[in-house]
């Protein structure tokens, strides 16, 4: 065991610093879900930045401090309130907002978000299984202006609220409305649940048809 340690020395410490580099600094999250569709694809790679809002001890989710807060409309990844699943979903509500869902349509602070005249798209499903169309739309969340979109009759919920935010905790919603288990079903997220700020897509192969590689997705930023 010695010598097979002393022979492999060099690839454990590249393992090792490798962990340390992906809990602390920078990590990357495949995407397997339509839940985000169609700001993010089933079968794109995600670049995570773990030291967006907090720094933490490697290896561990212990905080040892606060950087920045999260902003409305970034898309962070974090672990559910629920079951401790890994998910990635866009912040919609900060601490203090009054949040409320009515047909579908955010509203924040007793304010509509605006949105632009829905279009038609055409949605996959699961592989092999035919295809629906989705209402399209661009929604404008606190000047920051995103993709979102709605699947005719799913049975989602598309009304809730008026919530308020608790401290130090988030409303996260997906942007494929009507296909995303999100707060409208766990809840606020806690801060200390949040992993890190999905910055831009790192690679993308078509997971849904024939695992090609979508080029015209790779390093596409999402702020």
């Amino acid at each position: 065991m010695q010598q097979l340690l002393r022979d492999n020395r060099g690839f454990i410490a590249f393992m090792l610093l490798l962990g340390l580099f992906r809990t602390a600094v920078a990590d990357w999250n495949p995407i397997p879900s339509g839940s985000m569709r169609p700001t993010l694809l089933e079968g794109d790679v995600v670049l995570v930045n773990r030291l967006a809002y907090d720094l933490k001890v490697p290896l561990t989710d212990i905080v040892l401090a606060h950087r920045n807060a999260p902003q409305r409309g970034d898309v962070v990844t974090f672990f559910s309130p629920h079951d401790g699943t890994r998910l990635i979903k866009r912040v919609v509500g900060l601490p203090g907002d009054r949040v409320e869902m009515r047909g579908g349509m955010l509203w924040i602070n007793e304010k509509q978000l605006g949105y632009a005249a829905p279009q038609a798209g055409d949605e996959p499903m699961l592989p092999g299984a035919s295809r629906t169309t989705a209402l399209r739309s661009t929604e404008d969340l606190a000047g920051h202006s995103h993709a979102v979109q709605w699947l005719p009759a799913a049975h989602a919920i598309r009304d809730f609220g008026p919530v308020t935010v608790p401290a130090d905790e988030y409303l996260m919603l997906g942007d494929n409305r009507d296909n995303s288990g999100d707060s409208r079903y766990f809840g606020f997220v806690p801060r200390d649940k949040l992993i890190g700020r999905a910055e831009r897509v790192l690679v993308s192969a078509a997971f849904l048809e024939n695992w090609a590689p979508r080029f015209e997705r790779f390093g596409l930023s999402l702020n």
